[in-house]
C-alpha cells in the first residue's frame, strides 16, 4: 500500500473528511492480516510521530509541558470522535483501572450485571468487590435488558463482546436500565473505529485504543456524565488529577480537577503522541462507511464458511483443537484464537482477497 501524508496534519486540531480508499493508503501493511480485534496497525503518521519523539528524546529535547499539550489534544479529539465534551473525558493506559474506578465507588452490597464471557478486564474488578457484599450477575448477552431490576445498581458490559463479536442489544439495555434507575458502564474498546459509537448515550464507557483506533497501546480514555462522576471515588489520584497538574506534584494538600480529569491516571508519553495522529484519521471518516464495509467483508466470510450472515467486524467459530488456526497462520493469515474459537477480524486495510484468502486457508476457497 502506498503512504500518502494524511490530510490535515496529525497537529491540526480541524479535521476534514478522509475517503476509505484515501484511509486504507496510510497503512504500510495490512495484506492476510485479520488481528484488529487484537492489536490493530499504525498509520505511517503514528510510526513517524514516534520515531521523531525517539528521536527528540534521544537529544534531550523531550519535554514534559509539550507531552501535556499532545495528550489535551488527543483527548478533545476522543472527545469529538464519541461525541461528548472533553470535559467528560479521562484518560489512562488500561480498561480494568479505569473499571476499577467504578467497582471501588460500588455502594456495600449493590448488585451488577454483566454479560457472560465478557473480557476479564470489564469482570474481574467487579468480582474483586464481593468482600463488601457487592453481587455479580452474569447472563447471557443476549438477556441483559431482561435481566434488570430495581435492585441492579450497575449494568457493564462490552458493547461488542471479544471473543465473538456479538453486539451487545443496547437499545434494548438502554431502555431498561432507564426504566430500573440502573447505571450503564459500556466497554467499546471492540467497537470504537470500526463503528459509530456516541458515548453521550451511556453514564460512562471505557475505550483502549490500540486495537480498531491504531494507537498504541496506553492509551485509554474513560467517560462518565456528571451525574455518574458524583458517585465515583478518585481511587487513582495523582498529580494528573490535579487541577493544576504542575501545582500538584507535591503533598501535603489535594485539589482534583472538578471535571472527568479528576479520573486520569498518568500518561505513559510516547504512546500519545503515537495516539494523535490515529484518532485524527479515524475522527475524520465516515464510519458507518468504515462499518459497512467491514460487516460486508465479515458476511462475505459467513457465506464461504456456511455460516449465518452476523453483520459482524469480527467472526468467530468452534475451533477447540486450534486446527482452523493453524490453517489460517501456515498460510499467512494473521488471526487469532479465543474461548476454543477460531477468530477474525476485518477492518478497513482488508477487502475481498482478504475473505478468498481465508476460505482457501480453511479449504472453502
Amino acid at each position: 500500500m502506498s503512504t500518502a501524508p494524511l490530510r490535515p496534519s496529525p497537529t491540526d486540531a480541524s479535521t476534514s473528511s478522509v475517503s476509505l480508499a484515501e484511509a486504507r493508503t496510510h497503512f504500510t501493511s495490512g495484506r492476510g492480516y485479520l488481528a484488529a480485534c487484537t492489536l490493530g496497525l499504525p498509520t505511517v503518521n503514528t510510526i513517524a510521530a514516534m520515531r521523531a519523539d525517539t528521536e527528540a528524546w534521544a537529544r534531550g529535547e523531550a519535554c514534559a509541558s509539550k507531552y501535556g499539550d499532545v495528550v489535551e489534544r488527543v483527548r478533545a479529539g476522543y472527545a469529538d470522535l464519541v461525541g461528548v465534551r472533553p470535559d467528560r473525558v479521562a484518560i489512562g493506559s488500561q480498561t480494568s483501572v479505569m473499571a476499577g474506578t467504578v467497582a471501588a465507588s460500588l455502594p456495600d452490597g449493590a448488585e451488577v450485571v454483566l454479560p457472560l464471557g465478557d473480557f476479564s478486564s470489564m469482570v474481574f474488578p467487579f468480582l474483586a468487590q464481593a468482600h463488601r457484599g457487592v453481587t455479580v450477575r452474569q447472563v447471557a448477552v443476549a438477556d441483559l435488558a431482561a435481566s434488570l431490576t430495581v435492585n441492579t445498581w450497575l449494568v457493564a458490559f462490552s458493547l461488542v463482546q471479544s471473543a465473538t463479536g456479538t453486539l451487545a442489544d443496547l437499545d434494548a439495555i438502554l431502555t431498561a436500565a432507564r426504566a430500573t434507575d440502573t447505571f450503564t458502564l459500556c466497554d467499546t474498546t471492540q467497537a470504537t473505529g470500526w463503528m459509530p459509537v456516541d458515548a453521550s448515550v451511556f453514564d460512562a464507557t471505557i475505550c483502549h485504543s490500540y486495537k480498531w483506533l491504531g494507537a498504541p497501546r496506553g492509551v485509554a480514555f474513560f467517560t462518565a456524565s456528571p451525574a455518574f462522576a458524583a458517585q465515583l471515588h478518585p481511587v487513582n489520584a495523582g498529580w494528573y488529577a490535579g487541577d493544576d497538574l504542575w501545582a500538584s506534584c507535591y503533598g501535603p494538600s489535594m485539589a482534583l480537577a472538578p471535571n472527568a480529569r479528576r479520573f486520569d491516571v498518568s500518561p505513559a508519553w510516547p504512546a500519545w503522541v503515537g495516539a494523535e495522529p490515529a484518532i485524527n484519521l479515524f475522527r475524520s471518516l465516515d464510519l458507518a462507511e468504515v462499518r459497512a464495509h467491514n460487516v460486508s467483508l465479515g458476511d462475505a466470510l459467513c457465506d464461504g464458511l456456511d455460516l449465518p450472515r452476523l453483520s459482524q467486524a469480527i467472526i468467530s467459530w468452534p475451533d477447540a483443537d486450534g486446527r482452523d488456526l493453524a490453517r489460517l497462520t501456515a498460510a499467512g493469515i494473521t488471526a487469532s484464537g479465543r474461548a476454543g474459537r477460531a477468530r477474525v477480524a476485518f477492518h478497513l486495510w482488508n477487502d475481498r482477497d482478504d475473505v478468498d484468502a481465508a476460505l482457501e486457508a480453511l479449504g472453502r476457497g
